[in-house]
């Protein structure tokens, strides 16, 4: 197995609602905002070889949104999916699966394009399957008006109507062993329902692509839960159940959204579980 960093862009959202009910005044130490209260964050996703398996883990916004919507999301630099494939040899074409974690528009939007004629949509995998989870995708499609904004009809039917979306099963629990792509899922769902966490066992250690249960670094205490989460006290127990756990067996956690900490390792505190080292991906992957 070889594991790759795919960076599909970076962007900008508001410090406040990254932080819910945190003041500013500490949530700044870690994730500083500019003059318009806005904090960097990228769309980092993951790409797993493994045998003729060559699996994407989410797709970042994609470009198909208009100039308004991304004039919302401050986009800064120059990474884009199909450029951060190609770095490493890949091309949208050579995916076999595309695993996305949650159907929110930064997760989800890079997985579907304009036709040519700009008509309709289109796969940008056009030989891979998809998956979801039967909940997820159900919450997804009838959205409450809360989550609405987030799930986007063109990100999401399409997937559908090309016959290519896949579901994972449903654990028992709140973990799969072994699923249907070789690694482990856990499911949480405090952010949006049924939200997946790949657990990734590689090279005697163990990889946690942490989607949205843990934004950034600056989300390791507790009760810095995104004003974006459904269920801000589910959360809450579902990230100190897993940051238990990662703590216990020295896991590696994969940030997607943390611009400038790629792979963090954590341990137990006074103050409760807290960063103990940072890695970049060539460190642990070397790639």
């Amino acid at each position: 197995m070889t594991l790759y960093p795919i960076n599909s862009g970076n962007f900008k959202l508001d410090g406040g609602a990254m932080f819910g009910v945190v003041p500013k005044s500490i949530w700044q130490k870690t994730n500083p905002a500019d003059s318009n209260n806005m904090i960097d964050l990228t769309a980092r996703c993951l790409l797993i070889e493994d045998g003729k398996r060559l699996i994407l883990v989410d797709t970042g916004m994609g470009i198909k949104q208009s100039d308004k919507f991304f004039g919302y999301y401050y986009l800064w630099g120059n990474d884009t999916l199909e450029k951060s494939l190609k770095h490493y040899g890949f091309t949208p074409d050579d995916i076999t699966d595309v695993f996305l974690t949650h159907l929110h528009f930064d997760h989800c939007g890079g997985a579907i394009t304009w036709n040519k004629d700009h008509t309709g949509y289109q796969s940008v995998f056009k030989n891979a399957r998809y998956w979801s989870n039967k909940s997820h995708w159900d919450w997804a499609t009838k959205p409450n008006k809360r989550e609405k904004a987030s799930f986007l009809k063109e990100n999401i039917l399409p997937i559908q109507e090309s016959g290519q979306l896949n579901f994972t099963a449903l654990p028992q629990d709140d973990m799969i062993k072994n699923s249907e792509l070789g690694f482990d899922i856990f499911f949480a769902n405090g952010h949006t329902e049924k939200q997946m966490i790949p657990v990734i066992n590689y090279k005697g250690k163990t990889i946690c692509f942490m989607a949205d249960l843990l934004p950034t670094v600056g989300h390791l205490p507790l009760p810095f839960i995104m004003g974006y989460d459904t269920r801000p006290l589910l959360t809450l127990n579902e990230k100190e159940s897993f940051l238990n756990l990662a703590a216990n067996n020295n896991y590696y956690l994969f940030l997607e959204h943390d611009p400038y900490n790629e792979i963090i390792t954590v341990k137990h505190t006074e103050k409760g579980v807290r960063l103990n080292e940072v890695y970049t991906a060539k460190d642990i992957f070397g790639t």
